[in-house]
């Protein structure tokens, strides 16, 4: 029996973390949030102090604050930064030294996702990157001799009892400690880092004091938490919203990932379910309704509501939430989730449900001990029910037979039942959370059946449908549309979704090919995957939609679904023809010619065939003209679910953009030089901002040429 060892200093905590490395520390962290920055960043500081101690952390999505490339940048992030991150939030030493090449020989990082596009040109991260699938971290880990486990804890006291939750990352821990075990493995040491304001999760996130070697609860250790800016959403990102969000079916289940695509899905199911009219008002104008939302989605509101079974937990799903969309509870009770999946039964239960309920075998022909629990713990009964003799006796003194054979029996059941809401349900399940400041904040102040209603759990429960509840997992799981997004496809069907065709690394795998797959597993499952048909500006556009690719995340024989900003295409056991029609029907006008010449070279197009007229109107110009009556009317507002900018830095952030992609090509530069000699002049209207950015009195040359950069920037 193990005992956790308290500790309320990080040097003391470094020092038991070193001796018990024997000076070669391989060292386990969470993905994302769930990692102590202020002990690694000790633990780092030691290590290369110290010529006899080497370092090899294991980790993934290690959050750095974007760093300024120009002084421009400088101007406009600084303050933006501490504002948003906090002045107190630290950096990852090991994080910063490996983005500005100063990482020391006896340090190594490998991760398994990296920040996306962050780390791009960088050769160390690149080399280090470990392709893995999420669900294969722990056992993969498990044989890299880890001899050192650090994670982020929440701590709530309640009447006096501790409760410890994993709550951001309950995703690997676990599985490694138990993977380790199974393999015959030493058991590292665990130290779990207590931090008062990182939201408490219950359920399965919680664990026992003794699942920790050492506890450090340390005043040190408490700062702001990394939170995301919230993106902004352009008039395509709208409509591919739009055209997805059909395919999701009431009562349904939804995963979705993050940024600006995600964000798209989510306000097109809101407008779903808020205002049912206009929303089908946009869909018509974009394009309609593709033929497969009929089979497996629908336009309708949500009276049932959709689960939520996503392997991160973000803003997304707290606006559902909010929005009454994310309100499908499951059961971890496959009778009652079975009667709850034929309509049987409805979460609040009625009279007549108890013969409905006996009938599916949901209830037995005898009530004894552990079914006396199970009937309490699924709130078919209330607490405090006890067995005396033959009959069970209610809290209120009222008596129920056990030999539920007799409808005498079950009628006296169905009284005590009627009116009664089933319990321990939950309407969102994660593996790990992260998202805005607001989003940090709804999951603090949630209580009552909202708290009880979201858990975090292990990656390998959420991410697929292995562990010996596939198919209470599968039921729960129903209807299941499993989004996420990547950055290319081919015509043929396959998903370039984490690197380049050079080998380099712009994100990572994570679990796209296990949504992907569970997608193919289910009865009902559809995986959807969501690109812009187009990338970059007018000038250097190229279509995201290619004949081919040099590398593939998703290969084509799993392909399914695909959502532009044009429209669905349904690949699912389609042949290799009518894949390439499906795809280019969805691919922006100015690309279609070129890719219709290179299927008919490859024969997968008849030489004889022409490119329909509807396809020619997929252009950025037609999707702005067919949303802007609707944006005028508020619908579709570039933040859709706020900001976190002023809104002197939003039009500073348009104008350094059109700085950056003008100043990107030799003819552009050479216009803005001409055009920044013309703008020296500042107007009355221009003042906040020159003043946000620290121009409104430019003393040196320098700082003249900038101002007239960002006045340029400005009236553009």
């Amino acid at each position: 029996m193990r005992h956790v060892e308290r500790l309320s200093a990080v040097a003391e905590t470094v020092s038991r973390i070193l001796a018990h490395g024997g000076g070669q520390l391989r060292l386990a962290a969470p993905l994302g949030l769930g990692k102590p920055n202020v002990l690694l960043n000790a633990l780092y500081r030691a290590v290369v102090a110290d010529p006899n101690q080497s370092l090899h952390i294991f980790t993934a999505l290690s959050l750095a604050r974007p760093a300024p490339k120009s002084d421009l940048e400088r101007r406009f992030l600084g303050r933006f930064l501490d504002r948003h991150f906090g002045a107190d939030y630290p950096d990852l030493d090991y994080a910063v030294a490996r983005r500005d090449g100063t990482l020391p020989a006896r340090v190594r990082v490998s991760e398994f996702y990296l920040q996306s596009g962050a780390l791009l040109d960088n050769a160390q991260a690149q080399r280090e990157y470990a392709s893995l699938n999420y669900t294969h971290v722990a056992r993969d880990l498990a044989g890299a001799g880890i001899n050192v486990v650090v994670q982020l804890v929440a701590r709530r006291v309640e009447d006096g009892r501790e409760r410890l939750s994993l709550a951001s990352n309950p995703d690997v821990t676990q599985d490694l400690i138990d993977e380790m075990a199974s393999c015959g493995r030493p058991r590292p040491l665990v130290v779990g880092v207590v931090h008062p304001r990182l939201p408490f999760v219950a359920n399965e996130a919680e664990v026992n004091a003794d699942f920790f070697d050492l506890l450090l609860d340390d005043p040190a250790c408490d700062h702001t938490l990394f939170a995301l800016p919230r993106e902004p959403v352009s008039a395509p990102e709208f409509a591919l919203g739009l055209h997805a969000s059909t395919l999701v079916r009431d009562g349904g289940t939804l995963q979705i990932g993050i940024g600006a695509l995600s964000d798209a899905v989510v306000h097109a199911l809101l407008l779903r379910q808020r205002d049912n009219a206009a929303y089908r008002e946009a869909l018509a104008a974009v394009g309609g309704a593709h033929p497969l939302t009929e089979a497996v989605g629908g336009l309708s509101t949500f009276e049932r509501g959709l689960y939520g079974a996503s392997e991160m937990v973000m803003d997304g799903f707290m606006h559902l939430a909010r929005g009454g969309v994310l309100k499908r509870r499951v059961f971890d009770d496959f009778a009652i989730e079975q009667a709850l999946a034929e309509g049987a039964i409805g979460e609040t239960l009625k009279t007549g449900d108890v013969e409905r309920l006996y009938a599916s075998g949901a209830l037995p022909g005898l009530i004894h001990g552990p079914e006396l629990a199970r009937l309490m713990r699924c709130g078919l009964l209330p607490e405090g029910c006890t067995i005396d003799g033959d009959q069970v006796q209610l809290p209120d003194g009222a008596t129920v037979p056990c030999d539920l054979r007799e409808m005498s029996a079950r009628a006296a059941l169905g009284r005590a039942m009627t009116g009664r809401r089933l319990r321990d349900g939950r309407y969102l399940r994660g593996a790990f959370y992260l998202g805005s400041v607001e989003f940090y904040r709804w999951l603090s102040e949630l209580d009552g059946d909202d708290f009880d209603g979201v858990s975090m759990t292990r990656v390998s429960d959420i991410n697929q449908l292995y562990g010996g509840r596939e198919t209470l997992d599968a039921l729960q799981r129903r209807d299941g549309r499993f989004f996420n997004t990547c950055m290319m496809a081919t015509a043929l069907g396959a998903a370039v979704s984490d690197a380049l065709e050079d080998g380099r690394v712009v994100s990572g795998v994570g679990g796209q090919y296990n949504f992907v797959a569970m997608a193919h597993a289910l009865r009902d499952g559809r995986s959807v995957l969501l690109l812009r048909a187009c990338r970059g500006s007018a000038d250097g556009a190229r279509s995201s939609i290619r004949w081919n690719y040099g590398h593939t995340t998703i290969p084509r024989h799993l392909r399914d679904v695909f959502v532009t900003e044009y429209g669905v295409a349904d690949l699912r056991g389609k042949s290799d023809e009518d894949c390439v029609k499906a795809m280019l029907a969805v691919s922006d006008a100015r690309f279609v010619d070129g890719l219709v010449a290179q299927a008919k070279a490859a024969g997968k197009l008849a030489a004889g065939f022409a490119v329909p007229e509807a396809w020619r109107r997929n252009t950025p110009e037609f999707l702005s003209a067919a949303l802007a009556p609707l944006r005028k009317r508020g619908l579709f507002d570039a933040f859709p679910f706020g900001t976190d900018f002023t809104p002197v830095e939003l039009q500073l952030a348009g104008a350094l953009q059109w700085l950056k992609q003008r100043g990107a090509r030799r003819g552009g530069r050479i216009t803005l030089l001409l055009s920044a000699l013309r703008n020296g002049t500042p107007r009355v209207e221009e003042a906040a901002a020159l003043e946000r950015m620290g121009l409104d009195s430019p003393q040196t040359l320098a700082e003249k040429w900038q101002r007239r950069l960002v006045l340029t920037g400005l009236r553009r």
